[in-house]
C-alpha cells in the first residue's frame, strides 16, 4: 500500500485537517505523518491535530472532532443559526451528565451539562464558516435551553434571539412546544410566546 498517497487522501478527505487517531483508523504508519510534517506538507495546530499550510484553522470543528461527545449549543447555536449577528466570545457546549468536562472549562469553553435523556433531543449537523459539520441543537431546542438559562443571559441577547425565530424562516412552533413539555419549561415558553406573538 502507498501510505503517502492514503494520507493525502484522507487529508483531502477532511478538507485539510487530519487528527493523530484517524491514522488508527486507516492503518497509517505514524511515520508517514512525521513525514508530511518535515516536508511542511502538514503543520501542527495542537496536539493531535494537523492541518495543511492553506488550510483555515477551524476550531469548532477541531474542538468537536477532539471531544465527540459535546454538541455546541446555547449562544454557540444561536449564532449559528444566524438568531443573533453577535459572535459569541467563548463557545458553548453541552454534555450529557458524567461527562469530565474540566479540560474544556480549562480552554475557556462554557459546558452545560443534561441528563442523558434530554442530551440528544433536537441534535442536527450544521456546516461551521470553513464548510465542515459540526453537530448542533436545532433552533427549537436553542430557544428551549435559553430559557432554561435565562437568568444568566443578557436580556437583549434572548430577546432578540426569541423575536428572530418567531419572525424568521423555518420556525417549528409545535415542535418547540413538543421539546418545551420534554425539557421542562411549557409554562416558561408560553410566557415568552405570549409577549411575542
Amino acid at each position: 500500500m502507498d501510505y503517502q498517497k492514503e494520507l493525502k487522501k484522507v487529508i483531502d478527505k477532511n478538507n485539510g485537517i487530519i487528527m493523530s487517531e484517524d491514522l488508527k483508523e486507516y492503518n497509517i504508519p505514524r511515520q508517514y505523518l512525521s513525514r508530511f510534517l518535515k516536508e511542511n506538507k502538514l503543520e501542527k495546530v495542537e496536539r493531535g491535530v494537523y492541518t495543511t499550510p492553506e488550510t483555515f484553522n477551524d476550531e469548532m470543528y477541531i474542538l468537536q472532532q477532539k471531544n465527540k461527545r459535546i454538541i455546541f449549543s446555547h449562544e454557540t447555536s444561536l449564532f449559528l443559526h444566524d438568531l443573533i449577528d453577535r459572535d459569541p466570545l467563548t463557545y458553548t457546549v453541552t454534555v450529557p451528565y458524567g461527562y469530565n468536562a474540566s479540560h474544556l472549562k480549562e480552554r475557556g469553553v462554557e459546558v452545560h451539562t443534561v441528563k442523558k435523556e434530554f442530551y440528544s433531543i433536537g441534535v442536527i449537523e450544521k456546516e461551521t464558516n470553513f464548510g465542515r459539520t459540526i453537530k448542533v441543537y436545532n433552533k427549537e431546542r436553542t430557544i428551549c435551553d435559553i430559557l432554561k438559562n435565562r437568568n444568566n443571559m443578557d436580556p437583549s441577547l434572548l430577546n432578540t434571539a426569541i423575536k428572530n425565530y418567531l419572525t424568521g424562516k423555518g420556525k417549528n412552533i409545535p415542535k418547540l412546544l413538543d421539546y418545551s413539555k420534554k425539557l421542562r419549561i411549557k409554562t416558561i415558553l408560553r410566557r415568552y410566546l405570549e409577549m411575542f406573538l
